[in-house]
């Protein structure tokens, strides 16, 4: 099958389980911002030499993909997305950025005022993939609030992981 489908050139694309939406419906913005931050990672990672951070961004786009794929399908179909095999977003998760979190915290005394990117490269792309995370929590927010999802636990994870990419950042320019 090609790339090259055409069934978009009319404005809408395709939900899980071939639901058709307008390609600037709510849930196209939510999980196309998800997958703007999953790039965003993907250029910090690239960036990053401390390995620990990079293996936390590995896991934590492991994380966004099926994010992903949760936010791209209509909450009748659910149930039909757990039965074929895809997991949602758990606690456990949460948990883990909570944890990364945790310790980077701990690791450092936390500066005064706002920071400025740009100290480094590295701390400047994490620092991007933290706004492009902040952005995909609004997104998530506001199709939650439409009442077109069932995405707490989403934006609870979203929104732990911008602290956990400001903590990285803050991290690295430290360490420049």
């Amino acid at each position: 099958m090609s790339i090259v489908t055409k069934t978009g050139d009319a404005g809408t694309t395709g939900l899980m389980y071939n639901r058709r939406v307008s390609k600037c419906d709510p849930r196209v913005e939510a999980y196309g911002t998800v997958d703007e931050l999953n790039a965003a990672l993907g250029a910090a990672r690239a960036c990053v030499h401390h390995e620990t951070m990079s293996l936390h961004i590995e896991t934590i786009q492991a994380d966004l993909v099926g994010l992903m794929g949760e936010l791209a399908t209509h909450p009748d179909d659910l149930d039909r997305y757990v039965q074929d095999g895809y997991r949602r977003l758990d606690p456990v998760a949460v948990t883990r950025i909570e944890q990364w979190a945790s310790a980077a915290e701990s690791q450092q005394a936390m500066p005064r005022g706002w920071a400025t990117p740009g100290k480094s490269a590295e701390a400047a792309a994490m620092d991007l993939a933290r706004t492009v995370c902040r952005r995909a929590e609004r997104r998530v927010c506001a199709l939650l609030e439409a009442g077109q999802a069932e995405c707490a636990p989403i934006l609870i994870y979203l929104n732990r992981l911008s602290d956990l990419l400001w903590l990285h950042a803050r991290q690295l320019e430290k360490a420049e």
